[in-house]
């Protein structure tokens, strides 16, 4: 990624980005359905035309499912339903929709066991409904093997085949990983597969957020609700912060899922990230590497540049031709009318260029029918 991106003294290190939305479903999370998908329908429990898949899910893997079902499976009449918390974007469930599948909306406010949450209605709605299945993106072994036998593989040719020169050194391997964590599997995933076979000394770096989803609309109203996400160790690292305000989708959560490796040694540092580490990094990577992500991949990027900070981070930085892989699991497309990506964007201060433009069509009376935007409004020629 470019120069620009990185604000560490003495860098010498290679910071490279996997881009993840370039996938047919726009996110990482199509690898662990495909997984997840072909796993169940070998072992017998998926069954075309007879199964209604339920699946607890923040949107991404939900689509995901549903895609995966309608292109892979011989009789695509898989019926799918999405269990989506009351912050999660409205083109998420759009899509959804538009794949087939029906839409439960749960309070993002009940813990993770509540019956009342999306994990539990799901559950209830898998004993109740004839030839329900959850595949359960939280416990299913195939979400971290996914990550384990394409993600990570994928790093590692990316990074040994790219040669070094004199303009570009290269360590010749991935000497760090930096991943955010929702359910942990693509982390701990791209971690085994990093560790066991590539460079057993390679820092994999978790990122968790300070806080959790906290949108919740009722009555046509935003309210927000304080709740912190419990994937980072030391445990003393997750209190929630009252001034770093959390609304990013997709990871953290209030409950440790069973995919996400607590073995020693799989994920060596963690990185906790703020609402604004998140957008700022956002900005930067559209702005100076053409990158439309989305906002779990801000926070992985302003997550490295935070652990670039620490003792850990400014040793690896420092070492020339080291390669410092950053995983952007998301695109933009999902999130065009969240608050926060509108603010960014269409409520922007003016550029120069902008007032510029402004100032010259002002300036002619053939342009009075002309409407400028600024970025912070649209300007009506009174010429």
């Amino acid at each position: 990624m470019a120069s620009e991106i990185l604000e560490v003294r003495g860098a010498e290190l290679d910071l490279v980005g996997k881009v993840e939305y370039m996938s047919a479903g726009g996110s990482v999370k199509d690898r662990i359905a495909k997984a997840m998908v072909e796993a169940a329908e070998k072992e017998g429990k998926l069954i075309p035309g007879k199964s209604v898949v339920i699946e607890p899910t923040s949107g991404n893997t939900g689509q995901k499912h549903r895609y995966i079902s309608a292109h892979h499976a011989a009789d695509s009449s898989i019926s799918g339903i999405g269990l989506a918390m009351a912050c999660a974007i409205k083109e998420k469930e759009a899509t959804l929709r538009a794949l087939g599948a029906e839409v439960v909306r749960t309070p993002t406010e009940a813990a993770w066991d509540s019956p009342e949450s999306h994990i539990g209605v799901a559950s209830k709605l898998q004993r109740e409904i004839p030839n329900g299945i959850i595949l359960d993106q939280y416990r299913n072994v195939n979400n971290p093997l996914a990550h384990e036998f394409t993600t990570g593989p994928e790093i590692i040719e990316a990074v040994v085949s790219t040669p070094s020169t004199s303009d570009r050194l290269s360590s010749g391997k991935v000497d760090a990983f930096v991943a955010g964590a929702g359910t942990g599997g693509t982390v701990s995933g791209v971690s085994s597969a990093l560790k066991k076979s590539h460079n057993p000394k390679c820092v994999v770096v978790g990122v968790d957020p300070v806080s959790l989803c906290l949108e919740i609309y009722a009555s046509f109203s935003l309210t927000s609700v304080q709740k912190g996400s419990v994937l980072a160790l030391p445990a003393s690292l997750n209190t929630a912060d009252d001034g770093a305000m959390y609304v990013v989708e997709g990871i953290g959560y209030d409950f440790v899922p069973d995919v996400l490796s607590r073995a020693p040694g799989a994920i060596d540092t963690w990185i906790k990230t703020s609402d604004d580490e998140a957008w700022t990094a956002v900005r930067r990577l559209m702005r100076t590497e053409g990158l439309l992500v989305g906002g779990s991949s801000g926070s992985s990027l302003g997550g490295a540049l935070s652990w670039f900070k620490t003792e850990q981070g400014r040793a690896i930085g420092a070492t020339e031709g080291a390669n410092v892989v950053v995983l952007l699991p998301d695109g933009i497309r999902n999130y065009m009318s969240k608050p926060w990506f509108l603010e960014m964007t269409m409520e922007a201060k003016p550029s120069a260029l902008a007032n510029t433009i402004a100032k010259v069509i002002d300036s002619s009376s053939a342009t009075k029918s002309v409407e400028v935007s600024t970025g912070v409004k649209s300007i009506q020629s009174s010429l």
